[in-house]
């Protein structure tokens, strides 16, 4: 059984960072993103990064700011995050997916994890 946990959001002042963690269990994938939805809004892409050879890619929102890396010994991705926005409040989803196309929208996604909060405070 597929699983994607994510762990690691919470509170935290503006400019402030948080690091996410996405552990997968049951298989491997080709690809792991991590997506955003705050209240009242769609969910957007943030970021992706290939399993082999490590390709990643970010939304406009967030380059610069965020990180995103992956542990293939431990089938984890992480999304590190520095200077925090007000805006970057969300609630965070990892996300797999095992074909390698279009990483930056949700349609090559197979499984999601459950969410975690992130919320910035001004």
């Amino acid at each position: 059984q597929v699983q994607l946990v994510e762990s690691g959001g919470g509170l935290v002042q503006a400019g402030g960072s948080l690091r996410l963690s996405c552990a997968a269990s049951g298989r491997t994938f080709s690809a792991m993103g991590w997506f955003r939805q705050a209240p009242g809004k769609e969910r957007e892409f943030v970021s992706a990064i290939i399993r082999s050879g490590g390709t990643t890619y970010y939304a406009d929102s967030v380059k610069g700011r965020f990180t995103i890396s992956r542990d293939n010994a431990k089938n984890t991705a992480y999304l590190q995050m520095s200077s925090l926005k007000p805006e970057d409040t969300a609630v965070y989803y990892c996300a797999a997916a095992e074909r390698l196309v279009r990483l930056w929208v949700s349609d090559p996604y197979n499984y999601w994890g459950q969410g975690t909060q992130v919320t910035v405070s001004s």
